[in-house]
């Protein structure tokens, strides 16, 4: 017996490409907005660059998500790494795969309230 199926996946909005979301839980508590979200990113993939206003903690279920940041360069999460994605313009990055099957994340969003999930910045080969 079923009694609760996830919302479908949807693709996320432009400048992402390749990449769809969808969100499990999302709740207001003590003037944040804590949102939990299940993301698939296809080879190829790109979150577009952004930044976020709250902190993230991100758990990869699944290949290797390559997340470098304009201010501290690059980095790689293999399946089964967690990491924090601190927040504000400091800390702008991106999210891709650059290997041959599905990149898979799990994201704890904390936001303060009423924020936007990212806010997209200029790639820094567009500079």
């Amino acid at each position: 017996m079923t009694w609760w199926r996830p919302p479908p996946f949807q693709p996320n909005p432009a400048p992402a490409v390749g990449t769809a979301s969808r969100t499990l839980l999302r709740l207001r508590l003590v003037g944040h907005d804590i949102v939990v979200r299940r993301t698939r990113i296809a080879p190829g993939g790109t979150s577009g660059w952004h930044y976020h206003d709250g902190t993230l903690f991100v758990l990869v279920t699944r290949g290797t998500l390559d997340h470098p940041y304009l201010e501290r360069g690059p980095a790689e999460y293999p399946r089964g790494h967690v990491f924090r994605e601190p927040s504000g313009p400091a800390n702008a990055h991106v999210a891709r795969n650059r290997g041959p099957t599905e990149v898979r994340i799990l994201v704890l969003y904390l936001n303060p309230a009423g924020s936007p999930l990212s806010h997209q910045v200029t790639p820094p080969d567009q500079r």
